[in-house]
């Protein structure tokens, strides 16, 4: 996972499929936080037997906080310093 600067400015642009649908959202924003977190379910044979997802925190302009898992469908763009 490649990682950004705490307070850089970021486009992530995530692509959810379902079937033969395609749907792209797009956030915006000022990174807060990022690396892996546990989730609450249980996986076999990993630290903490918990499954662990790659996350990005984002502080949109109007405050809101958005975590967005990070996988194949996800890009993260710098879009300001």
């Amino acid at each position: 996972m490649q990682q950004y600067e705490i307070g850089s400015l970021v486009r992530v642009t995530k692509v959810l499929t379902h079937g033969e649908e395609r749907s792209a959202f797009v956030i915006e924003g000022e990174v807060l936080r990022m690396g892996q977190q546990k989730t609450g379910s249980w996986y076999a044979h990993s630290k903490d037997k918990k499954l662990w997802l790659d996350r990005v925190e984002i502080k949109k302009a109007d405050g809101e906080i958005v975590v967005v898992n990070l996988d194949g469908g996800t890009v993260v763009e710098v879009v300001g310093e």
